[in-house]
């Protein structure tokens, strides 16, 4: 039968939604077209990005130089027709020089609030990791609450908002660890890797060519938030909830999955940030393979790049070169598929 029973009661028409979901999600495939004219190979990166837009989920993506990050980001906010601010990070920006200050106006003799980049729909924060706590936590309010402080004044900032970071895993000289509340409002922490030597020798005949290529406006910001809407209807069965709960509590009780021998290697376990960004992952991943429910495999597809900055990790855990890349695959090795 088509029809399936939602926890709340509320009959879900499978059948209809899903093809409802496969006709309103061939954007998905104009906008990895533009984004493919630029950026060769990195699947994943990609994928990623436009779960992240998909979802209004943050993201953070950490590679070493020369790996096209903030390409990619560039060549997204080019493909959308919205506004897009790049801020480069350094030790000596303030807080003012994100969000913004208060003027004083002499010819009208009171303080005038100067917006400052932040108000945009689309922030790349590159190497975000090259500016002190202090910088970093400008963007808190930002991410979680979508709103602005300055002064007295508190402004909303306009939807749809992301925020897109960099940073560099191998410098350790002139960078600021990000702080944990800090990682933890970014949805997906991408690790972006090598192109094969196939996609290297397309990089390079595509670099030294007389003209490099320019991704079009395919969308505008009214359809990003139409999508948005659609995402969150993408059905999500029980049993698949109670699936990404019980990979969440894995990581906080190792010893209630069978996985003892992680009990002195975590400090602390994902936060419940963790079950809704795989929640909404999931469904986007979903939705940008063009179905209209969730199925294992989506979350699992999502589960590293969703976990991987959630888990603390203890001084035996670095000791013992344990990663937290190790302690996902064997929470999803243990945790029962539904």
């Amino acid at each position: 039968m088509d029809t399936i029973q939602t926890p709340v009661n509320s009959a879900v028409d499978i059948k209809e939604l899903n093809e409802r979901i496969q006709k309103e999600s061939s954007f998905v495939d104009i906008l990895s077209i533009e984004i493919n004219k630029v950026i060769v190979g990195q699947k994943h990166l990609i994928d990623s990005l436009l779960i992240g837009l998909l979802s209004g989920g943050h993201i953070l993506l950490e590679g070493v130089p020369g790996l096209a990050k903030t390409l990619a980001i560039n060549t997204l906010a080019k493909s959308i027709d919205a506004d897009f601010s790049r801020i480069q990070f350094t030790p000596d920006l303030l807080p003012a020089d994100l969000l913004g200050t208060m003027i004083y106006s002499p010819r009208k003799e009171t303080f005038e609030v100067k917006k400052g980049p932040i108000f945009a729909n689309f922030i790349l924060a590159d190497e975000i990791n090259r500016s002190p706590a202090k910088v970093q936590s400008a963007l808190l309010e930002s991410m979680q609450e979508r709103q602005v402080t300055i002064g007295d004044n508190t402004f909303k900032l306009e939807e749809p908002f992301l925020v897109l970071a960099t940073q560099n895993p191998i410098e350790q000289e002139g960078t600021y660890p990000l702080p944990e509340a800090q990682v933890d409002r970014f949805m997906l922490k991408v690790i972006v890797d090598y192109p094969n030597k196939n996609e290297e020798q397309l990089i390079l005949r595509q670099n030294i060519a007389k003209s490099f290529p320019v991704a079009n406006k395919v969308l505008n910001k009214e359809d990003i938030l139409k999508a948005r809407e659609l995402v969150r209807e993408v059905y999500m069965d029980e049993k698949i909830e109670k699936y990404i709960v019980d990979i969440v509590f894995a990581s906080r009780y190792p010893a209630d999955y069978g996985l003892e021998k992680f009990a002195n290697l975590i400090s602390f376990g994902a936060s419940p940030r963790a079950s809704i960004n795989l929640s909404l992952a999931a469904k986007a991943y979903a939705f940008i393979k063009r179905r209209g429910y969730v199925i294992p495999e989506d979350v699992r597809a999502v589960c590293h790049d969703v976990m991987r900055h959630r888990i603390g990790l203890t001084y035996e855990a670095e000791v013992e070169e344990i990663t937290s890349e190790e302690i996902i695959v064997e929470i999803l090795n243990s945790v029962e598929v539904p």
